[in-house]
């Protein structure tokens, strides 16, 4: 059997109308990446939120330990010192670690870069070299 394919005589559009048909897609394509933007951002937001709070808790959890370590520490010394020395000690000790941990984060913090929605900028990207490319046909 063979089969008749119909084809349509092809519509000419004029060039307002071609220009009216980019325009709307444009506009359409912005805010569909706008959208996909602030998606990603919302979805992002919302991770961090949950890491920043189970990280805050397990920093109240761990300071509750670090007490009581410091507390057997200076128990500890002070079978040997006095209490007001094994006591310096171990605040010292503290202090001198709390410095270094503070050093470090300060420097991760200036290396940190901006939260960008990753996604949505590769999206544009194609979507420009996409236009470019169409445009040079």
């Amino acid at each position: 059997m063979t089969e008749t394919l119909q084809r349509r005589p092809e519509e000419h559009h004029s060039v307002g109308d071609l220009v009216g048909q980019a325009t709307e897609q444009l506009s359409a394509l912005v805010r569909q990446e706008v959208q996909l933007a602030k998606e990603e951002l919302a979805q992002k937001g919302k991770r961090a939120g949950r890491g920043g709070g189970l990280l805050g808790a397990a920093g109240a959890i761990a300071y509750v330990g670090l007490m009581a370590l410091a507390g057997t520490g200076t128990a500890a010394l002070a079978l040997e010192l006095p209490v007001w020395a094994s006591a310096l000690i171990i605040t010292a000790v503290l202090f001198t670690i709390a410095a270094v941990l503070g050093l470090i984060g300060r420097a991760q913090l200036r290396r940190a870069t901006p939260p960008l929605p990753a996604e949505t900028l590769e999206s544009v990207r194609a979507d420009v070299d996409e236009i470019k490319e169409r445009a040079q046909r």
